[in-house]
Formats: C-alpha cells, structure tokens, sequence
C-alpha cells in the first residue's frame, strides 16, 4: 500500500507565524508554523517541499511524533501540539523552533506578555485525532 499524502496550504506568514490548513486522510486541520525567516534555524519555518514523515520518538517531548524527514539544513522537525508560532526576537511567543503545530481552529489569545497573539486551539486534541487516524502510517506531506 502507497503512503497517504498529506497537504498544508500555507496562507499569509506575518510575525505572529505562517497559517496554513492542512488537509489529508479525511481530515482538515489548521496549522502553525513560525514566519518564514530564510529557513534560518530555530527562527523560521521550513522550506516549501515535499517530505517523508515518520513517527519518531522525541527526547525533547519524551513520547512519539511525527518527524519530517531530510528538511535542508534541520534536523528534529516535528508535527506536535502548541498554541503559538511567534518571531521571539520581535517579543513574540512561540511553542516551536522550526516544528508544525496542529489546532482544531485559529484565534487570537493573550500570550505570556499579555499581549494579543495569533495562535491555533485545541491543539493536543488535534494532535490525538492525527496520530489516531493515521495510527503511525508514514505518509508523505507536501508543504505548498
């Protein structure tokens, strides 16, 4: 059997991060990742592509996700739970540091600075519904 193919259409990428919709496997889920900052580490969302995902286990989370694989210049990229995705060197919150973050929907939320900040919700319950349906399936996402 052929690997699933997962979709994110990315949408408008501002300080407060890159949304997309991702879309695959009967689902439809948001997306945040971090503003494109030339695929520069730890500051910037990967390049767009195509990659191969695996479920991986992670010392950082200390449980299984799926990592994208051979990303240009990165290593550890995951599809995890989280709520923000903001540029920190602009005194943004962020969960990630290159990784996807899965929501159930989009919002606008007080970040730790109180400020009012972009962010994807009831992102575990996303994460739990992803890793269920696709039950540890390699698949291969496409990032447009």
């Amino acid at each position: 059997m052929e690997n699933p193919i997962i979709t994110i259409q990315r949408e408008e990428s501002t300080d407060d991060g890159t949304y997309g919709i991702l879309r695959g496997a009967g689902l439809t889920l948001q997306t945040l990742e971090l503003p494109w900052c030339g695929n520069e580490r730890g500051h910037s969302c990967i390049p767009a592509g195509q990659y191969t995902c695996k479920v991986t286990f992670s010392n950082k989370f200390r449980r299984d996700y799926y990592e994208l694989l051979n990303v240009p210049g990165r290593g550890g990229v995951r599809i995890h739970s989280g709520n923000f995705a903001g540029d920190v060197r602009k005194g943004l919150q962020s969960d990630v540091e290159g990784c996807i973050l899965l929501g159930m929907q989009r919002g606008v939320v007080e970040n730790k600075n109180r400020a009012k900040q972009k962010a994807v919700l009831e992102s575990k319950k996303a994460v739990a519904l992803f890793m269920e349906t696709l039950r540890n399936q390699d698949f291969v996402l496409r990032i447009l």
